[in-house]
């Protein structure tokens, strides 16, 4: 683009970017209709600097897997909508012109998404340390097959979702439950399976990098509140993980 025609480049480029992120997002849309397997948002490594540019907890907590997961169930105008009210601050009547919608249907489409993510927030209100103290306190019982530890972890009403793909072992339909959830992860972690775990730091969270005996990598992150695992999030669709190394 000739620059010298763009009278106002911040505004040219929400414009621009938001419709190729609609693209992407109603293509992505369409893959998941023959996806095996649950769907979860692409794990991304950041730095766990309290000097980078991720410093600011809300901007942390914007990236989180829990989150996204929320948003990936979002229609694709309600969450350019809700990212572009709530994470850019930009008025209704420039997410109208961008969108080519009226700025009333941005309202409604910004009420309904906040709703939603206002319902499922209370899920993952845990802060980092408390995340990062459930994370490992699950993992450690799993790895010892301690059932009643584990269910004390989980709230009753919690969900693990886990995303293969099709590609790698993983279950293909929810798991909700502590009781249910405590007995999975206890099978395939527990006393002699051979596998690793190394702690890292992905969209602004702890997460843990677990790679099993046959070379398969999984990632997991936990959503918290009131002291127990809300959600889990293991991703281990080779496709979606960062490259080794």
């Amino acid at each position: 683009m000739d620059r010298t025609t763009v009278d106002e480049p911040r505004r040219y480029l929400s414009r621009v970017v938001t419709r190729l992120s609609l693209d992407r997002l109603r293509a992505r849309q369409a893959a998941r209709e023959t996806y095996v397997g649950t769907w979860l948002p692409e794990p991304v490594p950041t730095e766990p600097s309290p000097f980078g540019p991720l410093d600011r907890v809300e901007l942390r907590d914007s990236l989180s897997i829990a989150l996204l997961h929320v948003l990936e169930r979002l229609t694709p105008p309600e969450r350019a909508v809700y990212v572009l009210h709530t994470a850019f601050e930009l008025p209704y009547a420039e997410i109208a012109e961008i969108l080519d919608r009226t700025p009333a249907d941005c309202r409604q489409l910004q009420h309904r998404a906040a709703t939603r993510v206002r319902q499922e927030q209370r899920r993952f209100t845990a802060t980092r340390p408390e995340r990062e103290r459930l994370l490992n306190a699950f993992l450690a019982a799993a790895r010892d097959g301690d059932l009643a530890t584990l269910t004390g972890l989980v709230a009753t009403d919690a969900t693990a979702w886990n995303d293969g793909g099709g590609r790698v072992r993983a279950a293909l339909n929810p798991v909700t439950g502590a009781d249910r959830i405590a007995r999975f992860y206890a099978g395939i972690y527990g006393p002699h399976r051979q596998m690793t775990m190394d702690p890292v730091e992905l969209n602004g969270e702890p997460a843990v990098l677990i790679t099993r005996a046959d070379g398969s990598r999984y990632t997991m992150t936990v959503a918290a509140a009131d002291g127990r695992i809300t959600g889990i999030y293991v991703v281990g669709n080779p496709t979606k993980l960062p490259p080794e190394g």
